[in-house]
């Protein structure tokens, strides 16, 4: 496992928490006032947080899990970007390795509304307005671009700029980003293929059913040097909107924990354990031409 020391968090403790929510605004202005004196005590630890289980953190992840994100889909072992950052999370929150446990959800599950059986969800969710309407979200752990990738010899790989994509069929992961910058950075003249998983996708493009498919760069990476035979990184795609796209931990809609798990993050990135954990599992994702 890879863990950094532990550092000391701002947060709501759990005689906060266990407030009954009311309708009435009055209700919920003592509600705000109590978190926010709550948040000055500094009880972000296990005996503090109203997790699913008491004493321990449940975390979630997809199933499969993929490198480089997840090594050998086992999350249990700390090792890859996300594995290690989760581990990393916990362990600012006062967590040992053994009080961790991991459950399997499904992507799209994940963002919709509802009950959760996790007390966060790790597993390249970028943080949009719309799925806050849902879900909550920490802060970002990771800035992710978007990147084209397709098959050797093919039209798609020899494009230089988004003009060569553009008459070409194009396929991406239902409900992520990747899907959206597809319609928002190419906006292809053919409608998007979209796959209930990245599995179908890059099944489609190594059967050649699409000419490209778009994931985001680390996958990209990984899914050209081991995945799928032949395959080649075209391009990262620009930015189309005023921010920088972010990866953030998903928890359940208001959830008690999203404060203690937003200020975990920011302290591994304020003290350099989120670069030095990008640079262990991600230090490929460099030198990629943007399209334009």
């Amino acid at each position: 496992m890879r863990h950094t020391s532990r550092m000391p968090l701002l947060g709501i403790p759990l005689a906060a928490l266990m407030l009954t929510a009311a309708c009435g605004s009055d209700d919920d202005a003592t509600d705000d006032a109590t978190d926010t004196a709550s948040a000055a005590t500094g009880e972000c630890t296990p005996d503090a947080l109203d997790t699913l289980t008491s004493g321990t953190l449940t975390i979630a992840t997809g199933q499969p899990a993929y490198g480089p994100w997840i090594v050998d889909n086992e999350p249990e072992n700390g090792e890859g970007f996300e594995g290690a950052v989760a581990y990393a999370v916990a362990e600012r929150l006062g967590y040992a390795a053994d009080d961790v446990t991991w459950t399997r959800v499904d992507f799209n599950a994940a963002i919709q509304p509802g009950p959760k059986d996790f007390d966060f969800d790790i597993n390249q969710f970028s943080i949009t307005e719309e799925r806050k309407a849902a879900v909550d979200f920490s802060s970002s752990y990771y800035d992710v671009a978007q990147t084209v990738v397709a098959l050797e010899g093919t039209p798609a790989a020899e494009a230089g700029s988004l003009d060569d994509l553009r008459d070409l069929n194009i396929g991406a992961q239902v409900g992520t980003t990747s899907l959206q910058a597809i319609n928002s950075a190419i906006e292809p003249n053919n409608e998007p293929a979209v796959f209930n998983s990245n599995d179908d996708a890059k099944l489609a493009l190594a059967n050649g059913q699409i000419d490209a498919l778009v994931v985001d760069l680390p996958t990209a990476f990984y899914v050209t040097a081991v995945e799928i035979e032949d395959g080649v990184i075209v391009g990262q795609l620009p930015d189309t909107g005023d921010d920088v796209e972010q990866f953030g931990l998903l928890l359940d809609k208001d959830s008690p924990l999203t404060d203690c798990v937003t200020q975990a993050v920011d302290s591994l990135r304020d003290d350099g354990t989120l670069d030095a954990i990008e640079q262990e599992w991600l230090a490929d994702v460099v030198d990629v031409p943007k399209l334009s």
